[in-house]
């Protein structure tokens, strides 16, 4: 049987994926950094009978992803490594504050780098595994108002690229999945982080990435759909590096592929309401 490990499983994507896994068939190690929240999960796939199980693992403690790990080599070889873990929030550059940016990044990032680090030595030996990086639609073209948040999956978009250079000799597959608004909660998790000042000079900006989030609302996609693409990326008989997730990531991936960024920037001009909504209709096909 074939052995996944996911990180962040206490909701949304991260449990949904777990639950999809081991239906199809994995033994998965379902990580999360407060297992006090294990219940769904564990409810979940008592409720089916499938072999998950749950580990503490905080993808930002050295201690805790080396036990974590240890556990899971216990019973073999990790086949499959979901880096799902992340944080988000919004805010101007200029009203977030440091250790929020870098609590992103070492979330987001460097959890990420952590876990692979932990599991490539082996895959690498064994000439086989493949590492799914949980990015964003907004890793994919620079999202202002989330800065620090795109910042860091537009790293973990180049990781992901990079690394599946580096190690597609040794039979290492290295997939980069892109979901768009989904139907989570990661914006309540978020909502320490997110700010919105009707006197801020950056107000429509604010007002902006709101509105295009709530654009997203109206499409969005259960997580559900997330799990299935990550497995038909692990599995997909012909290597695929990119798999956004939903029509707002799909929008977003083929608009980065034939706009310029000097186009994007001067979306932040000063513009009416109106002009910016036909503006960004233009591009992307979604009415604010």
């Amino acid at each position: 049987m074939p052995i996944a490990v996911v990180t962040g499983t206490s909701t949304g994507i991260g449990l949904t994926t777990a639950i999809h896994l081991a239906k199809n068939g994995y033994k998965v190690f379902a990580g999360m950094r407060n297992v006090a929240k294990a219940a769904a999960l564990q409810e979940a796939a008592a409720a089916q009978s499938l072999d998950v199980e749950v580990v503490q693992l905080d993808v930002c403690d050295g201690a805790s992803i080396t036990r974590a790990f240890a556990a899971v080599d216990n019973t073999g070889p990790v086949d499959v490594l979901v880096n799902n873990a992340g944080i988000g929030g919004a805010s101007p550059l200029e009203l977030t504050p440091e250790d929020e940016h870098r609590q992103m990044f070492e979330t987001n990032y460097f959890g990420a780098v952590n876990c692979i680090q932990a599991v490539l030595p082996a895959m690498r030996e064994r000439g086989s595994g493949c590492i799914v990086n949980i990015t964003s639609a907004v890793g994919l073209l620079a999202t202002p108002n989330q800065i620090p948040y795109s910042a860091s999956k537009w790293a973990l978009e180049c990781l992901g690229e990079a690394l599946a250079h580096e190690v597609y000799r040794f039979g290492v597959r290295v997939v980069n999945v892109e979901p768009g608004v989904i139907m989570t909660n990661i914006f309540e998790n978020s909502a320490e982080q997110t700010r919105y000042d009707k006197t801020s000079p950056y107000q429509p900006i604010m007002r902006r990435n709101g509105k295009v989030f709530s654009a997203g609302f109206q499409r969005a996609v259960p997580p559900e759909r997330v799990a299935e693409t990550i497995l038909t990326a692990v599995t997909a008989e012909d290597y695929q590096l990119r798999w956004p997730v939903g029509p707002d990531a799909e929008g977003f991936m083929a608009v980065r592929n034939r706009l310029s960024s000097e186009e994007w920037v001067k979306m932040g001009g000063d513009l009416s309401d109106a002009e910016y909504n036909e503006k960004f209709f233009a591009m992307f096909g979604v009415q604010l």
